[in-house]
């Protein structure tokens, strides 16, 4: 199937945002009073193909962006030319994840998410759910500086990990490498999720 024909997860940003009320842009954890109203939103979520959000900045595409840790080191990848979104090639992130898919069997859309995250994490990594320890959310990230985050708003997930369990099972597409949290703000050019997440959530 063509990536542009993928049936995904998206909510009206009106609605997202209660009318631009608790819009913001970086990183908002979730002690912030804008995550509770904006996550609540999200189980009005509506089923709609791709290639028509990627250009229609009226809806926001739900994406799980999980970070993954071991101890004081976070796990970086370089998008390679070899990855779906041209957009980003080159760049580096701490973020690992994807667009979501309608998981019809699970009710809630929190379970809907960590069906989703979990996937990602075997596809691009190799890791199954026994392997992810403290599994959580994180915040939420948002960008309206970029045409790539205009149609994107992720929610952020947090594990920590054993660094044997990983494996570059992407590797045309992704270059994986650790990296101590206080040197992350020394490393460039990140995309601008991931460099907003290092100077808001890692206080760097």
């Amino acid at each position: 199937m063509n990536k542009f024909d993928e049936q995904i997860l998206v909510v009206d940003r009106d609605s997202l945002f209660n009318n631009e009320e608790n819009t913001f842009n970086g990183f908002i954890s979730k002690d912030d009073t804008r995550y509770q109203e904006i996550v609540k939103t999200f189980k009005d979520f509506q089923v709609k193909r791709r290639g028509d959000m990627e250009e229609d900045p009226s809806f926001k595409q739900l994406i799980s962006y999980c970070i993954i840790a071991n101890g004081d080191e976070t796990l970086v990848y370089k998008r390679l030319e070899g990855g779906g979104e041209q957009r980003l090639h080159g760049l580096l992130s701490i973020g690992i994840g994807g667009h979501m898919n309608d998981v019809v069997d699970e009710k809630t859309i929190e379970d809907k998410l960590r069906i989703n995250a979990l996937r990602e994490l075997n596809e691009e990594v190799g890791l199954d759910e026994a392997d992810v320890e403290g599994f959580g959310i994180h915040g939420l990230i948002n960008d309206d500086n970029n045409e790539v985050g205009k149609v994107h708003i992720g929610l952020v997930l947090k594990v920590e990990v054993d660094k044997d369990k990983i494996v570059n099972k992407e590797e045309d597409t992704i270059e994986l490498t650790w990296a101590k949290n206080d040197l992350l703000s020394t490393m460039s050019p990140f995309e601008s999720w991931s460099e907003l997440i290092i100077r808001d959530a890692y206080g760097q």
